[in-house]
């Protein structure tokens, strides 16, 4: 349970994403279920994760939480007060520290039942189809098969904020959220990634 001021928060950004993108859920290929899950999606802009936050149902949002670089977001004490109070965000380190699993943060969330909002890309591209998967859903697939996998396409949400600019222009967006992968017996790295990249890519046209 969120305390009073998180809570109040957590209602002003869901009006406000609302108000600027519509932040529309297309559940195409699996329905809004309250299960263990892992949701990976295209990353065109800091936005990305808020815009799947909102686009999730409340019961499915009290148990989903976004994986966030830590260096950005706890650069100042309101970017670290809103990922952490407000979306329970797991803090990840984008450079590999010798001795350290990157991953740790995300198997620990998982071990404790969390679901997640993973960005495999790793880092924010500017193509129109999303750059290559990093090992990282890979790894994790591996170790958690009970998780259930769900890819999605978030359309729209780097055009809110143009870089440069400072205000936000609303813009209708979306997420389309697609059929649950599976990691097949003996389905290597490469393999699976390729095929988890094109099932996000796929949902881009649904």
């Amino acid at each position: 349970m969120k305390r009073l001021p998180a809570r109040l928060a957590s209602l002003f950004l869901l009006g406000l994403v609302r108000v600027l993108t519509g932040a529309q859920a297309r559940w195409l290929g699996c329905p809004p279920k309250a299960e263990q899950r892992i949701y990976f999606a295209n990353h065109q802009s800091h936005g990305d994760l808020v815009m799947i936050w909102a686009a999730l149902p409340e019961d499915l949002r009290a148990i989903t939480r976004p994986i966030a670089a830590r260096d950005y977001w706890t650069k100042s004490p309101l970017r670290r007060w809103i990922t952490s109070a407000v979306f329970n965000a797991v803090y990840v380190d984008r450079e590999r520290r010798e001795g350290e699993d990157p991953l740790l943060p995300l198997v620990e969330a998982l071990e404790r039942g969390d679901s997640l909002i993973l960005f495999p890309e790793g880092t924010r591209g500017n193509a129109e189809e999303p750059q290559a998967f990093k090992a990282g859903l890979y790894n994790l697939a591996l170790r958690f098969p009970q998780v259930v996998l769900v890819p999605a396409w978030i359309a729209n949400i780097q055009r809110v904020m143009p870089k440069g600019e400072v205000v936000p222009v609303p813009i209708l967006c979306s997420v389309t959220f697609g059929a649950p992968l599976q990691l097949a017996p003996d389905e290597d790295r490469h393999a699976f990634l390729a095929r988890a990249r094109e099932a996000v890519i796929a949902l881009r046209d649904a």
